[in-house]
């Protein structure tokens, strides 16, 4: 079987001009960012758009009206504990549940998969999907009682002690469960909950110390402003920044960053005006395009590498046979994703190749598609390679219709999607249209990558503590592979982490962009387009562990299986997914 190289590259080829990044401050930073046509709001009343992947939640708390103090705080502990009390606790969540209405059907064709009718399973307010990351973790928190808390803490507390050094993701699940012991122990009517760290927790340093100490002030911020108690919860915040730092460690970057985010959540809901026009800041956070950071996470963070090796060995066995190749990306950057690809079609000897056509089909930043080609087509002489480029750039990718792409009849057709159908999750009808499509291209094989998280619960709380666990692990991963004074680092968190963090935590309605779910979601919705998910061969996991070596910090990156699919993830969680696929 065919399998693709490791090609030694010149990354530099592929950075576009970018030979440097100057040192500029956040304010800079910001001005610089470019409006992304797919997301002007303008066009359309996005609030009119039924939500998405959201996830349905049965609220089983009392009225938060006339909610007692000891009740509010018993809403991050049901968060952080509640579990099925089945022995086998490293299963997966069910999967989301199709249902159709007939208010969900109405004006639409009987055959249309419409994403409004998928519907989580009813939990309680706060429940097993922000504890799932922990799941994949290998463990899960059955919700303490009075008489059991103790032993919780004590066994954590021993495990604490016997660990040199915590990761990122445990100091926040042991800080989590200190909390609930601690959030209900009141010294006074301001929520100042009782000091934790005497002598309990003797096996921490000083830093994890602080750490905890930082976690505990975040969780009691995001709890009083899920109560609407902004007053309190600027004094937490406020303590929280003034310990944190975007330049410390990773629970220092996490805290700040998540500190910033509740505070501007609270100047909106008090109408306070924001200090920036957030919205042309996040619309650079969807993907990191063709740039200096794009590049470094290439280079220097497992992930991409990882899925992009493990989907083109999928490409290269779903098309051995063809001789005419066409490769459709709606997601090209720089294209550095395909050298590898290339350079196996090039040496196939058994089946020569006449001809590998890309098409790149994009919204934004036109000249730097056509820049790309260039340079993929300068790869392709290098290697002999029969090759062309074509690309299709769309104002409103609403348009795109699949007699756009210049398909010829004896060619082979194979789609890559990489992180770009979460882009459209908050806008159904484009990612309907781009389904429609892929579809239409009727490929040999789609390949489909996607951040393994689940951020789009409309409970604020639910969504608030997913997303902490999910970009702890984040930090971590930076933490350990790059420099903390690196320049392209401090961009990528102000820019793409920091933007993330705050869209997901502060926006709400149509200005909340990321929307992720997670593989199930996905594989529910395809399924409805007529797709069927195939299995990733031992070749494409070979090439994704091959991978992994050539990395320093490899080892704790882990490659594991889900049904058919792959997981790609940090230290025990998952981050991303690579799947493939094929229509009926």
């Amino acid at each position: 079987m065919d399998q693709i190289p490791i090609p030694t590259i010149d990354f530099s080829v592929f950075q576009g001009g970018h030979n440097h990044v100057q040192e500029c401050g956040r304010n800079e930073l910001i001005n610089n960012v470019a409006v992304d046509p797919w997301f002007e709001l303008d066009s359309e009343d996005l609030d009119s758009l039924y939500t998405v992947f959201d996830l349905k939640y049965q609220d089983n708390t009392s009225d938060k009206q006339v909610q007692s103090l000891e009740d509010q705080q018993q809403s991050i502990s049901d968060h952080w504990t509640q579990s099925d009390d089945s022995s086998n606790m490293d299963l997966p969540l069910q999967p989301i549940q199709i249902k159709t209405t007939p208010e969900a059907s109405n004006g639409i064709q009987p055959q249309e998969p419409r994403l409004d009718n998928f519907h989580g399973e009813k939990t309680n307010s706060i429940s097993l999907a922000s504890l799932e990351i922990l799941n994949n973790c290998g463990r899960l928190f059955k919700k303490p009682s009075e008489e059991n808390l103790s032993n919780v803490l004590l066994s954590n507390e021993a495990r604490v002690s016997n660990i040199s050094k915590l990761s990122t993701e445990e100091i926040l699940r042991v800080a989590g469960e200190r909390y609930i012991q601690y959030s209900t122990q009141r010294v006074d009517g301001l929520s100042m909950f009782i000091h934790p760290y005497a002598s309990s927790l003797s096996g921490l340093s000083i830093e994890q110390t602080k750490d905890m100490e930082l976690v505990h002030l975040l969780l009691a911020a995001a709890e009083e402003v899920d109560q609407q108690q902004f007053h309190l919860a600027s004094q937490s915040i406020a303590q929280c920044l003034w310990k944190a730092s975007a330049t410390g460690n990773p629970i220092q970057r996490l805290c700040f960053y998540f500190g910033e985010a509740l505070q501007e959540r609270i100047d909106r809901e008090i109408g306070r005006s924001p200090c920036f026009e957030r919205k042309l800041r996040f619309l650079s956070t969807l993907a990191l395009g063709n740039t200096p950071e794009s590049l470094t996470c290439h280079t220097e963070i497992p992930f991409s590498q990882v899925m992009q090796f493990a989907g083109n060995q999928a490409i290269v066995e779903y098309v051995k046979g063809a001789t005419k190749i066409h490769l459709v990306d709606f997601n090209i950057r720089s294209g550095i994703q395909w050298t590898g690809l290339m350079q196996a079609l090039s040496e196939r000897r058994n089946c020569p190749i006449e001809l590998l056509k890309i098409t790149a089909i994009g919204h934004q930043e036109k000249e730097k598609i056509e820049e790309t080609g260039k340079r993929l087509q300068s790869f392709a002489n290098s290697l002999n390679l029969p090759f062309s480029f074509d690309m299709i750039f769309m104002s409103d990718m609403k348009d795109l219709k699949a007699e756009s792409v210049n398909l010829k009849a004896d060619e082979t057709v194979a789609v890559y999607c990489y992180t770009v159908l979460r882009t459209m999750i908050c806008r159904q009808d484009y990612l309907d249209n781009t389904m429609r499509v892929i579809r239409g291209l009727r490929p040999s094989v789609v390949v489909v990558c996607e951040v393994e998280a689940n951020l789009n619960s409309p409970s604020f709380l639910n969504r608030f503590v997913e997303a902490l666990f999910f970009y702890s692990v984040l930090f971590d991963c930076f933490e350990d592979c790059m420099d903390r004074d690196n320049l392209v680092r401090k961009r990528i968190e102000v820019f793409h982490i920091g933007e993330g963090i705050w869209n997901m935590v502060a926006a709400e309605g149509a200005e909340r962009f990321t929307r992720n779910v997670k593989l199930d979601v996905w594989r529910a919705y395809f399924a409805r387009f007529g797709m069927v998910e195939m299995e990733l061969s031992e070749s494409s996991r070979y090439q994704a562990n091959l991978i992994l070596k050539q990395f320093s910090h490899g080892s704790s990156c882990i490659v594991q299986k889900d049904g058919k699919a792959l997981l790609v993830g940090w230290k025990g969680t998952p981050i991303e997914s690579v799947s493939i696929w094929k229509f009926l």
